[in-house]
């Protein structure tokens, strides 16, 4: 019950980081293995977005500005992207106030993370004030004039989202075109990203962008982006498998000693079994016999306490976080089949070994000393 409760509860927090990160993150993202930018022209746009299975291409740029709001200032991640980003819709569901748009009242607009608007206490309704954002020149060396140091543009806020602390604290999103003011990059992207139309698969797509673009690209599906932190995850269940799974193996000296008790008090018994033409074969069956009925009776029944338990956790939220800011109130849990297959296996094949021994000694029961 215990492994089948805490694999479940990493399998939903594995599930809550991919939605999370799903709702922020492309479902292909290509980006450049050679510096922080590249290249990109009509024709090299036209030969992925004519690639089977492409449905949507959004150019991103992406860089650190500094974001300036009446008194206060922070330095933020910039992202600008293409219209695409928002036909996919992707962020919609994490939109906690305004209308996600890059213009408003014809002039340029952003999408800010929650956290960026605590920090600059950022009101969308406050039409006086526009935000300023301010990223450093490539100037010649001994200009001493401020004003060439620094790319300034004013963009006010259409939107706050909200996904996690990280992006929330962190980024903004703004237009293609005014990233590429900001940052003068011109024809240059710091990646693209990709968003299927479901006729292939994601794996397959992704090995055609690669056999296309060659070796001077990185093209990641979503696990990949966060591949660390989601090998972490998986890391952490296997280690906690490998952990009770140790706990069962020292619980099962209870049956061991048990089976061993009984081959002592039932030698008798077993004396008068031989008499009456038992094989040793038989005995030693008896025995383990008896350890897969207590295996099986207790894996059955803690898959099944286990089951239950998930299955309320899930639409009762019993267990909370117990804290104010955690994204979800309560564990999520997630069940799999597979789950329940390792532990009945795992709980079963440690009992037999455990019942194995004193099936052993009970076969080698000396007839004539007992009867």
């Amino acid at each position: 019950m215990s492994l089948v409760i805490a694999l479940s509860v990493f399998n939903g927090l594995e599930q809550l980081i991919r939605s999370l990160y799903d709702s922020f993150d492309p479902e292909i993202r290509i980006t450049s293995l050679k510096g922080k930018t590249f290249e990109i022209t009509p024709s090299f746009l036209a030969k992925i977005q004519n690639l089977d299975g492409v449905y949507i291409l959004t150019e991103v740029i992406e860089d650190n500005a500094l974001l300036k709001y009446q008194e206060e200032q922070v330095v933020v991640k910039v992202k600008g992207v293409s219209e695409g980003f928002l036909k996919e819709h992707r962020i919609d569901s994490t939109i906690i106030e305004g209308k996600p748009s890059f213009y408003k009242n014809n002039q340029d607009a952003a999408i800010i993370g929650q956290g960026v608007q605590y920090q600059l206490s950022v009101h969308l309704s406050n039409g006086l004030y526009a935000m300023q954002l301010l990223y450093p020149k490539a100037t010649s060396a001994g200009s001493l004039d401020p004003q060439k140091l620094v790319t300034r543009e004013n963009i006010i806020p259409s939107a706050v989202f909200s996904i996690e602390k990280q992006y929330d604290d962190n980024y903004i999103f703004v237009s293609l075109e005014f990233a590429q003011r900001l940052f003068t990059l011109g024809n240059r992207r710091s990646a693209i990203e990709i968003k299927s139309n479901g006729k292939i698969g994601i794996n397959k797509l992704q090995d055609n962008l690669k056999e296309l673009l060659g070796k001077n690209f990185l093209v990641q599906n979503s696990d990949e982006q966060h591949s660390s932190l989601l090998k972490a995850v998986k890391i952490e269940k296997l280690f906690m498998h490998v952990t009770i799974s140790f706990i069962f193996a020292i619980a099962s000296l209870n049956i061991f000693f048990c089976l061993t008790m009984l081959a002592i008090k039932k030698k008798k018994d077993i004396a008068l079994l031989f008499a009456l033409g038992a094989t040793r074969s038989m005995i030693k069956n008896i025995f383990l016999v008896e350890g897969g009925l207590i295996a099986f009776t207790g894996a059955s029944l803690g898959l099944a306490l286990g089951l239950g338990i998930c299955l309320l956790q899930q639409k009762f939220g019993f267990v909370s976080m117990g804290m104010e800011t955690s994204i979800v109130d309560a564990y999520p849990v997630k069940l799999q089949l597979a789950d329940f297959i390792t532990t009945g296996f795992t709980v079963v094949v440690i009992t037999m070994l455990a019942s194995y021994r004193p099936a052993i000694q009970a076969s080698k029961t000396v007839v004539k000393e007992y009867l």
